[in-house]
């Protein structure tokens, strides 16, 4: 039997190191990979803290469709959805971290919730889904 799971996702990024800065400080993922590649790009895969799933290709835009897109990949919509086992923590190292949260928590029926920013405006939900 044949098993597939989405183990990595890219992500536009004006620059490696700006982006990994952001990501593994201030959200606080692990860099799971970071190698020059031959052409001169980089391989760098970033993935939450202890995290199971998919992982991000940090991938530098490199013309001037692909800038354009950086922080606009889903249209404006919540793109990402970063899963945490303590809301109250997360929430709080985020933004003393400074990352910019565009609501106040909220509770909904699948978990408490709230939306933010990273780097370039895209939005993810940082979410702790509700016991069941």
């Amino acid at each position: 039997m044949t098993t597939n799971s989405l183990f990595l996702v890219s992500l536009l990024v004006d620059g490696y190191d700006r982006a990994k800065a952001f990501y593994c400080e201030a959200l606080g993922f692990d860099c799971v990979e970071d190698k020059v590649m031959p052409d001169g790009k980089r391989w760098l895969v970033v993935r939450p803290k202890g995290g199971e799933g998919a992982a991000i290709l940090l991938a530098e835009a490199a013309d001037e469709t692909q800038r354009a897109a950086i922080g606009n990949q889903t249209g404006g919509r919540v793109g990402f959805f970063l899963r945490t086992d303590d809301f109250a923590r997360d929430h709080a190292r985020f933004r003393d971290a400074g990352v910019l949260f565009r609501e106040a928590p909220r509770h909904e029926p699948y978990g408490t919730v709230a939306v933010f920013q990273d780097l370039y405006g895209n939005l993810w939900d940082l979410i702790e889904p509700a016991k069941v």
